[in-house]
């Protein structure tokens, strides 16, 4: 039991760095209806940006400054140069335009930075809490912990700031109905302008803390696209669907890379390593035959 919890309390924490990437997704998707496919490369090209600063000679707190520059620039200069070009062009223009996006900053990071796999050195060390192992002999890493906190106190301050603030009650009406919002006085550009720059930032920190952890490297872009999975369970719409559907992806991660492979070996025999790469999308696309909407998402009625 001790095993199953040190398990579960694992996935729990990678969930909410999921969730972090998900929160992306989310409030482009809120704020103008498009998909942002590039999302995942936003994540590579954050992390790139601060190594390559870094191998210029920069300290660390001044290349995460210009790195932050970097994407907030990145955001919103897609936004004015690229969406804003295709406002009221079909769902699937958008959605291609993001991928293109996707393509060209997967090449441009390399060219300026560099493709070499490099670590972030963020000073908190990968080792066992010796207190909590010692007292529930669990064992939780100091890395993972302290990056579910940072990941967790952002999802949770942008939530807030969405939530209460002007800027948030405008996302939230410029969500509901765009031509409303523009009648009532309502900038939607500098409301998509600003959306688009928090990504950007959202982008800078979950590339910080996954290149922390694995290095940087491409695989960043496909592991940021674990937020697909997080986005069908918690809603495309809904910030704290974001964080509910990280944690469950998380957690049925971390348990099905433990608990399903030897079921599948005692009944089909051979290998079946590798699981945790493909079972969040399975988990997905079956909870998406039961509800398509979502936990926290709306359902959509067009009437004909």
């Amino acid at each position: 039991m001790t095993f199953f919890f040190e398990i579960l309390l694992g996935g729990l924490l990678s969930g909410l760095m999921y969730s972090l990437v998900a929160l992306g997704f989310v409030l482009i998707y809120k704020a103008s209806g498009v998909f942002n496919f590039a999302q995942g490369a936003m994540v590579y090209f954050a992390a790139l940006a601060v190594v390559g600063l870094m191998d210029k000679g920069m300290p660390m707190w001044a290349a995460v400054i210009g790195a932050f520059v970097v994407m907030i620039l990145v955001g919103m200069s897609t936004e004015r140069f690229v969406l804003r070009k295709l406002v009221n062009q079909p769902p699937i223009t958008l959605f291609m335009a993001t991928i293109g996006l996707s393509f060209f900053l997967e090449g441009l990071g390399p060219l300026l930075f560099g493709n070499e796999v490099r670590p972030i050195h963020l000073g908190i060390v990968d080792e066992p809490i010796e207190s909590i192992l010692t007292t529930f002999n669990i064992v939780i890493s100091k890395f993972d912990l302290a990056a579910a906190a940072i990941a967790g106190v952002l999802v949770g301050s942008l939530a807030l700031f969405f939530q209460y603030t002007k800027v948030g009650r405008a996302l939230r009406a410029v969500a509901d109905d765009h031509q409303a919002a523009l009648s009532l006085g309502i900038p939607l550009q500098n409301i998509w302008a600003i959306v688009w720059g928090v990504a950007g930032f959202v982008a800078l920190v979950a590339g910080m803390l996954w290149g922390s952890r694995n290095g940087v490297q491409f695989a960043l872009t496909l592991t940021a696209l674990k937020a697909l999975p997080v986005l069908i369970l918690g809603g495309f719409t809904s910030v704290p669907g974001a964080i509910v559907g990280g944690l469950i992806i998380g957690a049925s991660e971390k348990l099905a890379e433990i608990y399903i492979p030897p079921v599948f070996q005692s009944v089909f025999g051979g290998n079946f390593g590798g699981i945790e790469g493909w079972f969040p999308y399975v988990f997905a696309l079956l909870f998406l035959l039961v509800r398509p909407e979502g936990l926290f998402g709306e359902k959509h009625i067009d009437r004909v």
